[in-house]
């Protein structure tokens, strides 16, 4: 089936991050706040969790960038072009964005993680705990490229 789909954000990332800028990201605190109207009980037993997945919308991204192709990463020359579905871009033609990130304390609707890569009110729309069973149960492999280019992405 081809077509729209309407996704409603069940919360908004409040930090002090903008500009959706890259590298420099490990020690970036955020709160998650879930929306009202969701029950908070949708929280429940999450602090139980050490990782959460974070599914977000990149809704500040220039429309008129968006890759559907291939490009050079970050438009860095000196590595190769690759297809979109390659790489994590931002510039994706539905602008998703996935991380994981560690879970620091749930108070309420509101739970606070570090390690997210989305800016001050980026809308989320899903939350999944990290379980090692859906971890890969092989080694991660990736090219040079992506190693040179993730160096400071956490630090």
């Amino acid at each position: 089936m081809e077509g729209p789909i309407t996704l409603t954000p069940i919360g908004y990332v409040k930090n002090s991050r903008s500009g959706m800028k890259d590298d420099f990201l490990g020690n970036v605190t955020s709160e998650i706040i879930i929306s009202d109207k969701l029950p908070e009980e949708c929280l429940a037993e999450i602090a139980a969790f050490s990782h959460l997945e974070i599914i977000f919308y990149f809704d500040k991204t220039n429309r008129n960038e968006t890759v559907d192709g291939a490009s050079h990463p970050r438009g860095n020359k000196e590595w190769p072009i690759v297809g979109i579905f390659a790489q994590r871009k931002k510039d994706r033609p539905n602008h998703l964005g996935l991380t994981i990130v560690k879970l620091l304390s749930r108070k309420g609707r509101t739970i606070t993680v570090q390690g997210l890569d989305a800016d001050n009110e980026t809308p989320i729309l899903d939350i999944k705990p990290v379980a090692k069973e859906f971890l890969p149960r092989e080694e991660v492999i990736q090219p040079a490229w992506m190693t040179e280019l993730m160096r400071n992405y956490w630090k």
